[in-house]
């Protein structure tokens, strides 16, 4: 499958936008109560969350300050998971507990933040 490699860079950029719009709805979700979600900024912690997940998410999705915001959004994932997530349902496990997007989102910007912007992204080095 190697014609796939001449791919690469426009694969990154599509998931390096979708991972990143996605993320920045689950912000949104929290912060303005849109999207299915109930707005959580009378919780400071959903608050920063919020913040870390919508500007996070748009600033990694349009391609600007990608590997800072990659890499706070990945340590917000896992404090997500190892707070929320690892102790529900009396497992670890992220199938169980109901944390594998936490997990996901986490190695998913670890990846971007060590990648940077890519093609498609405003700051190109990023």
């Amino acid at each position: 499958m190697k014609f796939l490699g001449k791919f690469e860079g426009i694969a990154y950029a599509l998931l390096r936008i979708v991972i990143g719009f996605l993320f920045a709805c689950h912000g949104a979700q929290k912060l303005f109560g849109v999207l299915g979600g109930h707005s959580m900024v009378h919780n400071p912690q959903m608050l920063v969350a919020g913040i870390v997940e919508f500007v996070g998410g748009v600033l990694i999705a349009i391609g600007l300050f990608t590997r800072i915001a990659a890499f706070i959004s990945s340590g917000q994932m896992a404090v997500a998971y190892f707070t929320v997530h690892a102790h529900a349902n009396g497992s670890f496990v992220p199938i169980v507990n109901q944390g594998e997007s936490a997990v996901m989102y986490c190695f998913i910007f670890l990846y971007i933040a060590t990648h940077g912007t890519g093609k498609w992204g405003i700051q190109k080095n990023g």
